[in-house]
This record gives structure tokens, sequence and C-alpha cells, in this order.
């Protein structure tokens, strides 16, 4: 659907102005053929009409580009009523490691698998949180996917905001996702919430039985886990890695003892296909609603006003005859 908008409507009033040379034109003409039939000359050719009329179209084009008319062009998708996704990514220190100092870490992987797996779900509203020993939302489930993708490369870093704790790479508590459940990340009328966590799995002790029942009580919560880890990662800081930090070889166990308290799933990064089909088989199927967004404006002030110069430079020929 295209629609016409004016920024500044009020503003298109100073094409009024084009009234004072128009009255002018014929009141110099009228004065003139008064004298010429006095003096009984022959009268020239009336070229008040064309004069008229340029001066109406440049008046006429300067005051709707005065009013800033822009066009924009709305689409309808369908997006599912009952359904929504979270999309976690821890952001703790221990994020920050990689297989070299110049190779991408655990959170640049993450977040580019998120924006990746985001896009295999078009029609879902889909939000954005980080964890550290707390989760905290950065945007909540919608279908806008350019906002999605601004939200991962822009707010997501490691510790922002910073974990409760003091500043160390052993922060991350998976208990913290029982957050989404009772501080409401998801909007009351989704009946099907799916979980999606991209996290190295290097937690401190935590209640797995206890998240998988905060998860499931309710609307249920079911959840994914991503597994950005490598064992040979380390972090790297100014080139050199840091010598207190080591890979956690426990990692992948607790994220699947997680997932199996919470009657969910845990894939590796090479299984982003298979997390997808998860997540696609925990959203089942249901209804959809039409939903509008803006995708395109153009501003029409410039070209009004380039076009004003055409009957413009017309009026301007006429006055140098």
């Amino acid at each position: 659907m295209v629609r016409l908008t004016f920024l500044t409507p009020l503003a298109g009033l100073v094409g009024l102005l084009g009234l004072v040379p128009l009255v002018a034109l014929f009141a110099v003409s009228g004065q003139a053929r008064r004298v010429r039939s006095a003096l009984r000359l022959r009268e020239p050719t009336d070229r008040r009409p064309a004069a008229a009329v340029a001066i109406v179209a440049v008046s006429a084009l300067v005051g709707l580009a005065a009013a800033q008319p822009v066009v924009g062009q709305t689409q309808t998708r369908p997006v599912r009523a009952d359904a929504e996704v979270l999309f976690v990514i821890d952001t703790s220190r221990s994020m920050l490691a990689s297989s070299g100092p110049s190779a991408p870490t655990r959170l640049d992987r993450a977040k580019a698998e998120a924006i990746r797996l985001r896009a295999e779900f078009p029609d879902v509203p889909v939000g954005v949180a980080s964890m550290t020993d707390r989760t905290l939302p950065h945007l909540f489930p919608n279908a806008d996917e350019k906002a999605f993708r601004v939200t991962v490369e822009q707010a997501i870093g490691i510790e922002r905001p910073p974990p409760i704790a003091y500043l160390r790479t052993g922060v991350t508590t998976l208990a913290a996702l029982t957050a989404v459940v009772t501080r409401g990340f998801f909007s009351p009328f989704a009946r099907h919430r799916v979980l999606v966590v991209f996290t190295d799995g290097e937690t401190r002790p935590f209640d797995a039985a206890g998240l998988g029942t905060v998860l499931r009580r309710g609307s249920g919560v079911r959840i994914v886990f991503v597994h950005v880890w490598n064992p040979d990662e380390l972090v790297y800081t100014n080139g050199a890695p840091e010598p207190d930090y080591r890979a956690d070889p426990r990692s992948e166990a607790e994220l699947a003892r997680a997932a199996t308290a919470a009657e969910g799933a845990s894939f590796g990064e090479d299984g982003l296909p298979s997390a997808a089909t998860a997540v696609r088989g925990f959203l089942e199927t249901g209804p959809m609603v039409a939903e509008q967004r803006s995708t395109t404006e153009l501003s029409l002030g410039r070209y009004l006003l380039l076009a004003a110069t055409l009957p413009l430079l017309f009026l301007l020929l006429r006055l140098s005859r």
C-alpha cells in the first residue's frame, strides 16, 4: 500500500505568494492596454495566459515542496499470533575465547549464528536478551528482522551490561535463565514459547531440575541450547593468553543436563540446522495475523523544486524578449 503524507503541511501556504506576481502581471498588462488604446496602437499577441500558467506552476510546486511530501510504501505480511522466540546470548568474559589472537571469538560466532538462525523464522516474533549471572532483555519479541540484526550487532557485547558479580571469566550461571519466566520476557498471549541460548556452557553450579521446573510451569518455555565452544580456545588480552582461563570440558555435559531437565535440546555449533528443526518443532503451527510494516519512504521535496525550475526558466526567457 502506497501512502502520501506531508511533514509540514502549513508551510505549503508559501505557494500563495505566487498571487503577488500574478496580480502584478494582470495589473500592468491592463494599464498597458489602456495606454495603447488611447494612442490607437495595435494590440500585440496576448502572452498573459502562458505567463500566468508558468507563475501558478512555480508557486504550486514551491508550495508543495515546502509542505515536505513523503511517499511511503507499506507491506502486509503474515505473523504468528500465538508463538514467540527469545534468543539469549551469553556475554560473559569467557565468550572472548578464541582459537587465536585474531580469530573470531565465541561471541562473534554466537552473534553470527543467531542472525542466521533468526532468518529461518521470518513469520515468528523473535527477541534478544543477554546473559551473564543475570538475564536482561534488549529487544522484546517482534517480527522486524532488521531490528533484530541491529540489536545483535550493536547492543550485544561482552559484559554489556556488566554482571552483578565481580568481573571475571567464570560468572555465567544458567540459573539466570529463570528470569525469562519470572520477569515476563514473553507476551501473555504467546502459547508457544521457545528460548534459544547461545553459550559456551561454562556455568557456575546450578540446580538443573529447578531450572527445568521453572521453565515448564504455566505457559511452558521450551529451550534449545547452541554450544559455542572449542576445547582449545583461550581468552587473549593484547595478543597474549590470560593465564587464569582454561576451557571447561564439562560444559557440553552441563548443557545436556539442563536441556534434559527442561525437556529441551542441545546442539553444537555445527548443528545449527538441527537446532532450527528443533525450534520449528517446538513452535508447531498456529494462527497468523496480518502485520503492516513500513518498507520504503521517499521525500519528494527536492524533485518538486527541480521541477519548478522549468516554468521559472520559461518566465525568465519571456522577460528577456
